[in-house]
């Protein structure tokens, strides 16, 4: 069985080695080789897609071919020190399974293992770590990215899902099961849907914006479409923007009175709707934070592109998490 290290701190960076990454999401998986200072290594990255409407054997088929795939561009004599996984969650980080929330074919599914045997399989016998992928992008984040050497720190994805970790006091928080900092599923104060309460995740990634803003009229089908609408002022999608905005707002705010952060990283492809986004998120934290130094957080865009879940997936093998 691979095993992994159960140091919950950062590390310094072992010597020069590479090391698998695969990234694990709703609408797609990714995988890719990367160095001991967070590039990736040409030709390497391959992509399947995911989604709702694959079989559990699809999503299966689909890990393994980007992570053979990825394993015949290692350098010949190049050592492969370990495989790094991220994944939407809950996860289970000790027995490597995942029940991703927008995946419902994936319940308890052992996504550690068969990424592990795909490796074995393919020659490659190294240990293998899985963490969430918002974890995985505050890591890249504090390694290379707009949070490095930030010792107090959160990272968010707002894509498909919304996904986050957490850094505090310059060690990892994975907490018992692996899920900790899974703040897309913290409900928010203030709205609701059917008369029930929201998570975060249903108010602010984009397909349940594009959802809210078509249920009030709007035609467009896509965040690239809400976008547009928005850069041209059209009511409902400037309405559907500034809702998701205000309640990633509303969530930071909690979450720093509750950890006292220092900065908070946002990526993913629904966190570039607008450049306004940040701005509605700022005057949300400061009107939702009830004490000074919940309202210091500093909100920052990702310092990274798409590379950023690999890079982090990456730094679970070589900053020994």
């Amino acid at each position: 069985m691979p095993t992994e290290s159960p140091k919950p701190t950062i590390s310094t960076l072992h010597s020069a080695s590479i090391v698998l990454a695969v990234d694990f999401g709703g609408t797609k998986v990714e995988s890719a080789l990367v160095r001991d200072d967070g590039t990736l290594v040409e030709g390497s990255r391959f992509r399947r897609a995911t989604g709702r409407d694959r079989s559990s054997s699809e999503l299966a088929d689909a890990v393994v071919a980007v992570v053979e795939s990825s394993l015949q561009r290692v350098p010949e004599g190049t050592p492969l020190r370990g495989i790094g996984i991220g994944a939407a969650g809950p996860i289970d980080r000790e027995r490597g399974r995942v029940s991703p929330v927008n995946l419902p074919v994936w319940r308890d599914f052992p996504l550690r293992e068969t990424v592990a045997t795909a490796a074995r399989d393919a020659g490659y016998d190294a240990p293998s770590v899985l963490r969430l992928d918002g974890l995985c992008i505050t890591l890249a984040e504090n390694w290379v990215g707009a949070g490095r050497g930030i010792d107090n720190m959160m990272g968010m994805i707002v894509s498909t899902g919304v996904g986050g970790g957490v850094i505090s006091g310059g060690s990892v928080v994975a907490g018992f099961s692996g899920n900790a900092g899974h703040i897309g599923q913290l409900e928010v104060p203030g709205f609701t849907e059917m008369d029930a309460p929201c998570t975060l995740e249903e108010i602010a990634a984009g397909p349940h914006t594009v959802a809210w803003a078509r249920a009030r009229g709007f035609e467009g089908e896509t965040g690239e479409d809400l976008a547009k609408a928005y850069a041209e002022k059209d009511r409902i999608a400037v309405a559907a923007v500034t809702r998701s905005a205000t309640a990633i707002g509303r969530a930071i705010a909690s979450v720093s009175t509750l950890l006292d952060l220092e900065v908070v990283v946002i990526g993913g492809g629904f966190s570039q709707v607008t450049p306004d986004l940040f701005d509605i998120i700022r005057t949300a934290i400061d009107r939702y934070s009830r004490f000074e130094y919940a309202r210091r957080v500093e909100v920052l865009p990702t310092g990274l592109d798409a590379d950023g879940p690999l890079i982090g997936a990456a730094a679970l093998i070589y900053r020994s998490i």
